[in-house]
């Protein structure tokens, strides 16, 4: 069903920093009513750890009811008080925390500001989207990167501002405004948010087991036999489902890579498909010329195994490169 355009808003923008070659749009703006959603990847990352947040929520009830037990307040205030939690990755006020504390970001600078501004402006103009929903935001880094996360944090390298022109920024950006229009932001961070309890759990009892050869052989052998017997029991009773977490970082990071891709058609879609892959090709040319250099020296080269690259979130820059190329080509 079409979105309904909301009342018309002109996008005031200062003139870019330089002149550059991002094409602008003349005229007003739409704005469209539904600016987000959540597309199949979001959905299936969510599925996935889906065993986790159960795992989780096992956990933190686990904790409560000790403690209620132990005079603390009732189980239901703190397991239903992180149960809601999840909510705080949209709250405005968390997420300026999230990006100082979590994923060390600062404000642009005034200059920053200005490029960015106009360059975001631009963006979310084309994709009728308010441009001041997201929080802008630069991470101090020598890569050519950016990210999205939570609700509304859009966030770049300095070197990205520096070094990329405005119309290759844009392209950058643009694949960052399709994470959060396709919900792969705040369903990834919400995925790792309700699956940390069981991990910590998970990761306690691998220490414990790890320590297990310091107990007489008695308790040894007598810990081994429980531990042996309930994950039998648990695979049984659940015919098998139990071991699903164990598949889960491998079918997470191929949802993630698939998700790049889509964030990739959002670019396009705006009209940025050769602006990115120009960063994405000089980015290639780059590593390569570190790969060649590195050779040269006769350093030994890094040589990741199957394992190694089927853990990657991202996808490699020849298999984004051909889907871009393949999408353009199917549009003339």
């Amino acid at each position: 069903m079409p979105s309904i355009p909301e009342p018309e808003k002109q996008v005031e923008a200062e003139p870019p920093p330089a002149a550059d070659e991002l094409p602008l749009r003349t005229g007003r703006v739409l704005i469209t009513a539904r600016q987000r959603g959540a597309d199949i990847t979001a959905l299936g990352c969510l599925a996935l750890h889906l065993p986790q947040a159960c795992a989780s929520l096992a956990v933190v009830f686990g904790a409560s009811y000790c403690l209620a037990v132990l005079g603390g307040p009732p189980w239901w205030v703190l397991w239903g008080g992180w149960v809601l939690s999840g909510a705080l990755v949209f709250h405005q006020p968390c997420e300026r925390l999230l990006a100082r504390r979590l994923f060390g970001l600062r404000h642009p600078t005034v200059e920053e500001d200005r490029k960015l501004r106009f360059v975001w402006h631009e963006i979310t103009a084309r994709a009728g989207v308010d441009a001041s929903t997201y929080q802008l935001w630069v991470e101090d880094s020598d890569d050519v990167n950016a990210m999205a996360a939570a609700g509304h944090i859009v966030g770049v390298t300095s070197h990205s501002l520096r070094r990329l022109p405005s119309a290759q920024l844009a392209g950058v950006l643009a694949h960052e405004l399709g994470h959060h229009t396709r919900g792969h932001a705040w369903a990834s961070l919400l995925a790792v948010w309700y699956a940390l309890p069981g991990r910590l759990t998970w990761r306690l009892l691998l220490a414990l087991v790890s320590r297990i050869d310091r107990l007489p052989v008695g308790a040894s052998a007598l810990v081994t036999g429980l531990i042996g017997a309930t994950a039998f029991a648990l695979a049984t009773a659940t015919y098998g489902l139990v071991l699903l977490p164990l598949a889960t970082p491998y079918l997470a990071a191929a949802v993630a890579r698939r998700a790049e891709l889509r964030a990739d058609e959002h670019a396009a879609g705006l009209g940025f498909a050769a602006e990115l892959m120009a960063v994405l090709h000089d980015e290639h040319e780059r590593e390569r010329a570190e790969r060649a250099g590195a050779e040269a020296q006769r350093l030994p080269a890094e040589d990741e195994g199957l394992v190694a690259r089927l853990l990657h979130s991202h996808p490699d820059v020849h298999t984004r490169l051909h889907h871009l190329r393949a999408r353009e080509a199917s549009r003339r």
